[in-house]
């Protein structure tokens, strides 16, 4: 089962085999600003920042660009993670919605 790494937060998370990123950090009681949840708004990008990802549902050129995918953005609603990864979320920081899940981590 791949892992999920967070940065700036440090926050490592597992995912289930086939599952996608964001699907992981929700399910662990995490998460950060998102959109339709689905791959059509782009709200969900961070940056891939090691590892590799990929999409089983198709994702439109318009939402994740090709220049985008080689330039390490990921559309974590959609990216399945390969093996182990490391994202960077942009301009946030990854917030605790389920504090008994984690209860030394303040949301």
């Amino acid at each position: 089962m791949p892992t999920v790494t967070v940065l700036p937060d440090d926050v490592a998370v597992t995912a289930a085999d086939g599952e996608g990123i964001l699907a992981a950090l929700y399910r662990s009681g995490f998460g950060y600003r998102t959109g339709c949840r689905r791959g059509g708004c782009g709200v969900c990008k961070v940056d891939l920042v090691d590892g590799e990802v990929d999409y089983p549902v198709t994702v439109a050129a318009t939402v994740l660009t090709p220049q985008e995918r080689t330039t390490g953005t990921c559309l974590t609603c959609r990216a399945v993670p390969r093996g182990d990864v490391v994202i960077r979320l942009r301009d946030e920081r990854l917030r605790c919605l389920i504090p008994f899940l984690h209860p030394e981590r303040k949301s």
